[in-house]
C-alpha cells in the first residue's frame, strides 16, 4: 500500500456540478420520472472518461440510490474499473449493500499491490476470516494514522466475524 497514493488532495471533487450535487444527496434518484432521469444520468458519469466523476459517481449510487437491478449492476460494473479508487468505492457499496459478490471483489483487491481505501472499510463490513491474511499484507505503519486503524479494525472483524458497524451509514 502506498499512503501517498491513498491521501486524498484537499480540493478533490468531481469535475461534474451534478455528481458533486448527487454526491451529496442533493439530486433526487428515487421517486419522480425527474430523478429517474438523474439516476440514469448518474449511472453514465461511472463510465465517465474524468476519474473525479467516476469515483464520486459511484460513491453517489452507493449512497444514495435505490437498491434496484440497475444500480446494483451499474455498482458491480464499476467495481471492474482501471482506477482502484473507483473500484474500492464500488466494491464498499456492495458490501454495505450486504451483496454476496463483495467478497470475492475483496478478495481479488486484496490480491494487488495497491487497492483503495474503500477496500479496507468493505473487509471490515464483511467480516470474512479468508481476509485476515490478506489484510495482514497491507499492515503496516503508515504516515496516515486513520489507514492504519481501519486496516487494523478489519482485521479485528475479519478474525472475529463480527462487522465494524461504525462504517455502516
Amino acid at each position: 500500500m502506498n499512503a501517498k497514493h491513498m491521501r486524498m488532495e484537499e480540493s478533490y471533487s468531481p469535475q461534474s456540478d451534478f455528481v458533486g450535487l448527487a454526491a451529496t444527496g442533493d439530486v433526487p434518484l428515487d421517486g419522480s420520472p425527474e430523478a429517474d432521469s438523474n439516476l440514469h444520468r448518474l449511472i453514465e458519469f461511472t463510465r465517465h472518461p474524468d476519474k473525479s466523476n467516476r469515483d464520486w459517481a459511484t460513491m453517489a449510487l452507493g449512497q444514495y440510490a435505490p437498491d434496484t437491478t440497475v444500480v446494483i449492476d451499474a455498482l458491480i460494473a464499476a467495481a471492474d474499473d482501471q482506477d482502484c479508487d473507483v473500484r474500492a468505492e464500488a466494491i464498499e457499496a456492495l458490501a454495505r449493500k450486504g451483496l454476496e459478490v463483495a467478497l470475492p471483489l475483496i478478495a481479488r483487491e486484496l490480491a494487488t499491490p495497491r487497492c483503495g481505501f474503500g477496500v479496507f472499510e468493505a473487509a471490515g463490513i464483511v467480516a470474512d476470516s479468508s481476509l485476515v491474511e490478506p489484510l495482514r499484507r497491507f499492515d503496516k505503519d503508515t504516515d496516515e494514522p486513520w489507514i492504519d486503524r481501519t486496516i487494523r479494525d478489519a482485521i479485528q472483524a475479519c478474525e472475529t466475524n463480527t462487522p465494524v458497524k461504525a462504517w455502516i451509514y
